[in-house]
């Protein structure tokens, strides 16, 4: 595998025992990245089994490529979101499927690679996009959008507390002069948050970095989507795998797995059931699942992972 794309996967004894592989089911890794998940599944299928890889990055997607050559079981790779895991499906005249993956959040290479702009320890345009054919940057959000809308999207995707500060820094930072780097956006920051605030915790610009990029690639959007499609396209019985590494995503995961898993949607004062509701989902981990001390130590982007498993009830 080339050293442009490593990835150490996280979680993965886990994930492989969520995922309950079949060597004849077909699987899909909706975040391929450099294919460390997916070398597990394609090792664990065989030469009637299939996998179905999906990612935005032309990157990861020639490293996965290489990586999983030797592994005889059926390949498809594709360039895309996991937001149009149905029409990948489709395409690929793939009706239902025995397990789907999502690994959630910006891989290794992706925030090593100075030049993708993701990492304020970097000095590079601000950039940040996972799909580098779309056209919003996030230079375009923090030169484009008003104080009201960073402040709302600061404070949402990064829950950041000094969001407003933030925001009225960078509007009245860039009046001056545009913000085209990230060490620029990253000393803007810092320089709003109190000093008291400074001294504790993670880097000053981390929430910020990581509100900016949700909101360029609509991360939470794309898993909502994503994670629909998923449910909707398993087949009765197969597994849904989801790694998430912050709040608001594992909140996302955690409610639409509890809603589908539910027998009843009636509201809570109706004297009798009448929606006739058929649970589609039943939940294979009732808690997160996180990393051991031992995967700690030597992966400490696992630190925040949780992986929820959800198995299919009905067609």
């Amino acid at each position: 595998m080339s050293d442009e794309f490593r990835h150490i996967p996280v979680l993965l004894e886990e994930t492989m025992t969520g995922l309950h592989i079949r060597e004849d089911g077909t699987y899909v890794d909706c975040t391929l990245g450099g294919g460390g998940h997916s070398a597990r599944i394609a090792e664990a299928l065989g030469p009637t089994g299939t996998l179905v890889g999906l990612d935005q990055d032309d990157t990861a997607l020639a490293a996965a490529t290489t990586r999983l050559a030797p592994y005889p079981c059926r390949k498809h790779f594709v360039r895309s979101n996991f937001r149009h895991l149905a029409d990948v499906l489709d395409d690929l005249r793939i009706e239902k499927v025995d397990g789907v993956l999502f690994d959630i959040g910006v891989s290794s290479p992706q925030l090593d690679e100075a030049s993708r702009g993701f990492s304020y320890h970097h000095d590079a345009p601000l950039d940040m996009r996972m799909d580098r054919s779309q056209s919003l940057t996030a230079y375009d959000v923090v030169n484009a959008w008003d104080t009201k809308a960073l402040a709302r999207m600061i404070r949402t995707y990064g829950e950041e507390r000094f969001a407003q500060k933030i925001a009225r820094a960078i509007v009245q930072s860039r009046a001056a002069q545009p913000i085209e780097r990230t060490v620029q956006l990253a000393a803007i920051i810092k320089e709003a948050i109190p000093a008291p605030a400074r001294r504790e915790g993670p880097h000053p610009a981390k929430r910020t970095f990581q509100a900016i990029r949700i909101a360029v690639n609509d991360e939470l959007g794309a898993l909502e989507q994503g994670l629909a499609a998923a449910i909707a396209r398993t087949a009765r019985g197969g597994r849904i795998a989801v790694i998430t590494f912050h709040s608001l995503e594992d909140r996302i995961v955690k409610q639409m797995f509890k809603r589908e898993a539910e027998t009843c949607t009636c509201p809570p004062d109706f004297p009798v059931c009448v929606c006739g509701n058929e649970r589609s989902l039943k939940l294979v981990t009732r808690k997160p699942v996180k990393a051991s001390t031992q995967e700690l130590t030597y992966n400490p982007r696992a630190r925040s992972a949780k992986l929820r498993v959800a198995e299919k009830m009905v067609e």
